[in-house]
């Protein structure tokens, strides 16, 4: 995360961006006909906004939606053959134009519900160098790069060139894939404002914008960046807000940004998912809940599990190590290539436990997930919902596992009610049998194992450049070696030579004043302006008074046959490039 992803506590409340009506309706976007009307809110959520223009019937298929023939063959081709119910719901009105507000629990297709109406209505378009013209805001780095995973495939089938922006990469690599154009931008809000402020992006011209997971960039103080950058994009432009939940925290963006947006929630926020198993496992003390998680994480098939800090991830997958388990840890301190490698190797098997901190929480998805533990309890129903997340997605089934301490049983009862959830609950030890009925656990191996980490190749080692000089009438390199001081050096010679633009004949210069006979130092002569005895040169010296007697030469000025920057020595020796910049020799 960038510094400017840290920011301060939020601005005070903006002004609504007037909208251009007449854009609106060239666009196909129904123009609000008064203030919408405010629901009842439910407990924890603010109030929800009425629709004022009607909605779009929900489709049943793909083929009913009007959309480009390549993305839907590319639907085919990826298997995705019915759209979830917030794809069917929100893609007639999103294709028409209208803002979205959408609700709907992580897995259950939200980036398809925005991305391809996204896509649908850029295609065809191409944009100008920095000046992308749909937007994705993120929260995390691991969405980014989820969302344009997903996206991908898509954007390719309708010829858009696509870009992620986020902390933890290189900025420059980012700001040369925006110069060479990307119609579609993945950002994260405190990247895309580093690069606005460097002039590597400009949103003038985005007419789409998509805020996914925005109620976790209001958690983490995001909403100043992200106000900022919404006023920057297109005022008439197409506005999508998607996030698993929306609380109060939302109702600022969503008054600010959104006209008469058609309301969509696929579950309540709190709602508890079908196919999806949520226990409450009693533990007695410190010691019994490692060894239970101990157990869990060498069961057969993957988990995630989650503490709270970076320093428990990092001991409990070296602990898990030790006793036999593949696991690694995943958190805010890894770099963004190691967090990539880590759950590259989680979804080909290579680690089957994670460790991870809440920075795993969102934007993650893994095929075939099956059980998520909270070894750490989560702090409010928010995460405990996004943590959950990552197992039970589109419409497969699962297990939300939490073990708690007897000081955590009342605040975990909150928690869940808070939640909507009534979770089934257990008191056990690491050696029951309950506990491998619900979780698979068993006893690790207990032999150590290492999970290999690639190693990046080696940059290739530069050329050694290769040393000019000339051949003096004898042979050999310069008896009295002379060493550079670290200069400008590379100017040739063809006759007398020239130094800095001027060309000398017979004597050299040495900062304008004329050499005359030999140098003026005794042994080893140094400096700017510095001439060496017996022959040796300072910066710009050359010329018949310092003339090299065995052929040889050293690097920058030498004694004892050394040649200086541009000499000549005598018995067709040809040019030197001279490196030193106040040189210095050896007595000849």
């Amino acid at each position: 995360m960038t510094r400017s992803e840290r920011p301060a506590a939020a601005s005070a409340r903006s002004a609504r961006p007037v909208r251009n009506r007449s854009s609106q309706a060239a666009r196909g976007k129904a123009p609000a006909k008064g203030p919408a009307r405010r629901a009842v809110p439910v407990q924890g959520e603010f109030a929800m906004p009425e629709t004022v223009t009607p909605a779009l019937p929900a489709v049943e298929a793909f083929a009913d939606l009007d959309m480009p023939a390549a993305l839907l063959k590319t639907l085919a081709a990826q298997g995705v053959t019915e759209p979830f119910p917030i794809q069917g719901a929100t893609l007639p009105n999103s294709l028409a134009g209208r803002d979205i507000l959408g609700r709907g629990r992580t897995g259950s297709g939200k980036t398809l519900a925005f991305g391809l109406a996204l896509l649908a209505r850029t295609a065809g378009r191409r944009c100008e160098p920095r000046a992308p013209l749909a937007l994705v805001l993120v929260p995390t780095r691991e969405l980014a790069q989820q969302v344009t995973d997903a996206l991908t495939p898509y954007a390719t089938a309708v010829n858009l060139r696509m870009a992620t922006v986020v902390g933890g990469m290189s900025i420059t690599k980012q700001a040369n894939t925006l110069r060479r154009g990307a119609e579609v931008l993945v950002a994260t809000p405190g990247r895309l404002k580093d690069l606005i402020e460097r002039g590597d992006a400009e949103l003038g011209q985005v007419s789409i914008t998509v805020l996914d997971e925005a109620d976790q960039m209001a958690d983490m103080g995001f909403l100043p960046q992200v106000t900022a950058l919404l006023k920057q994009v297109e005022p008439d432009g197409q506005r999508m807000l998607f996030s698993a939940t929306l609380d109060r925290n939302v109702d600022r963006l969503v008054r600010m940004f959104l006209t008469d947006p058609v309301v969509h929630s696929v579950d309540p926020s709190a709602g508890a998912v079908t196919t999806m198993e949520h226990h409450v496992l009693y533990v007695a003390d410190e010691t019994d809940k490692k060894a239970v998680a101990m157990r869990i994480a060498a069961r057969e098939g993957r988990v995630i599990l989650f503490v709270d800090t970076k320093r428990a991830a990092d001991r409990f997958a070296k602990r898990l190590l030790a006793s036999g388990v593949h696991a690694a840890a995943l958190h805010g301190g890894r770099s963004q290539p190691q967090r990539n490698r880590t759950l590259d190797q989680f979804k080909t098997g290579q680690v089957t436990a994670l460790v991870a901190t809440n920075v795993a929480a969102r934007g993650i998805h893994v095929d075939d997930l099956d059980l998520v533990v909270n070894v750490d309890p989560p702090t409010d129903h928010k995460d405990y919902l996004h943590r959950g997340g990552r197992t039970a997605r589109a419409g497969e089934s699962g297990s939300v596992v939490t073990l708690v301490l007897p000081d955590e049983k009342r605040e975990m009862t909150q928690l869940m009610s808070a939640a909507g959830i009534v979770p089934q609950t257990a008191r056990v030890k690491s050696s029951d049998d309950e506990l491998a009925r619900i979780t698979g656990a068993r006893e690790p191996s207990g032999v150590a194992i290492v999970i290999e980490v690639p190693q990046q190749q080696a940059s290739a080692q530069p050329k050694r450049r290769p040393q000019s000089g000339g051949r003096g009438g004898g042979a050999g390199r310069g008896g009295g070696a002379g060493r550079s001081g670290g200069g400008t050096g590379g100017t040739r010679t063809q006759g007398g030579g020239r130094t800095q633009g001027e060309r000398t004949q017979g004597a050299g210069r040495t900062q304008g004043e004329r050499a005359q006979g030999a140098g003026r130092t005794q042994g080893a002569g140094r400096g700017q302006g510095e001439r060496a005895q017996a022959g040796g040169r300072a910066q710009g010296e050359r010329g018949g008074a310092a003339r090299a007697q065995g052929g040889g030469r050293g690097q920058g000025a030498q004694s004892g046959g050394g040649r200086g920057q541009g000499e000549r020595a005598p018995g067709s020796g040809s040019g030197s490039r001279g490196r030193g910049r106040g040189s210095r020799s050896a007595a000849a």
